[in-house]
């Protein structure tokens, strides 16, 4: 069964690192350095991952998900994944648990190793667990280690518990636990330049659709811009009700940035703490004084964050 493209001028035996990966949390990072430690063991570090959420295409809805695909892959390539296979859900969903490990993990990828986490399932109607994973493995030869739940505070580490965090404004504990920092990369959008008559312009970007969305209001963040510099940000998220806002987007504000205009370009937002909730102003001379305080504040954080 053919599934994806050839991965290799070779047919190399790799290391394989299981799951979806949503995030790449502290747990599955522990899956995946695993397997990509093994490259010296001859083995090249794959991971096999899906291009949708498997529990979108079951429950028949998009789910948020933590990190864009793009995000996802540098990520990877920085924890030392060599390869990153995006597999088609739909397409592999009706194996059953034998022919995916037979067709699949050890004739198409050639998996000598693999690892997964401790709540892995696979094959036909999720009938396959760790302990199924367990003897297949014997029978094709392959070894297979299992990761335990990595744990914060007494509670599992999982990329639901981290939604949960970001919809509620914790994005400190949402980042420790992602071991990075939350947000993307987009274009910059022409706004109403509102921003520039208050003296504080700003970087309009529309979030991926399918990203998980955080508590509306401000936030202290990093931005990088096209050329690498970085800056200490201000971000609004939301709909901007003092201006009659209804589309969600992330206004960004760099209090200590001086150069020109950079519509178009990509910037790179990432949101490290909580300021405020985002609230309707009664008036722009509000809004502007509220604006120069939380530049303030951001910038009092991201120096105490950057120490």
């Amino acid at each position: 069964m053919q599934c994806f493209e050839e991965l290799f001028n070779e047919k190399q035996n790799t290391s394989v690192a299981l799951g979806f990966f949503d995030g790449l949390h502290k747990g599955h990072r522990s899956v995946i350095e695993l397997a990509a430690d093994r490259r010296h063991n001859g083995l090249l570090p794959v991971c096999l991952t899906f291009a949708q959420s498997p529990k979108s295409i079951v429950r028949g809805c998009e789910l948020p998900v933590l990190m864009t695909r793009e995000d996802k892959v540098r990520t990877l390539e920085q924890l030392g994944i060599a390869h990153t296979v995006f597999a088609d859900f739909k397409k592999l969903m009706h194996l059953g648990a034998r022919d995916f490990v037979r067709d699949i993990l050890v004739g198409e990828l050639n998996a000598k190793a693999l690892y997964c986490g401790f709540n892995y399932r696979f094959g036909r109607n999720a009938e396959g667990n760790t302990d199924t994973l367990r003897q297949l493995c014997l029978e094709y030869g392959v070894s297979l280690s299992v990761l335990p739940p990595a744990e914060d505070d007494g509670e599992v580490v999982s990329s639901t518990l981290i939604k949960s965090l970001i919809a509620k404004g914790d994005l400190l504990r949402a980042n420790r636990l992602l071991c990075g920092t939350f947000g993307f990369a987009a274009p910059i959008e022409h706004g109403r330049r509102l921003g520039h008559t208050l003296g504080t312009p700003t970087l309009n970007q529309t979030p991926p659709h399918n990203l998980t969305s955080p508590l509306y209001g401000v936030y202290c963040s990093e931005v990088t811009l096209a050329d690498g510099s970085r800056f200490c940000g201000v971000t609004n998220v939301g709909i901007k009700p003092t201006v009659g806002g209804t589309t969600l987007l992330w206004e960004t504000w760099m209090p200590s940035y001086t150069g020109g205009e950079i519509y178009g370009e990509q910037a790179d937002v990432r949101l490290l703490d909580f300021i405020r909730p985002e609230q309707r102003f009664r008036n722009l001379d509000e809004l502007q004084a509220e604006i120069l305080k939380n530049g303030r504040q951001a910038s009092d954080i991201y120096a105490k964050l950057k120490k």
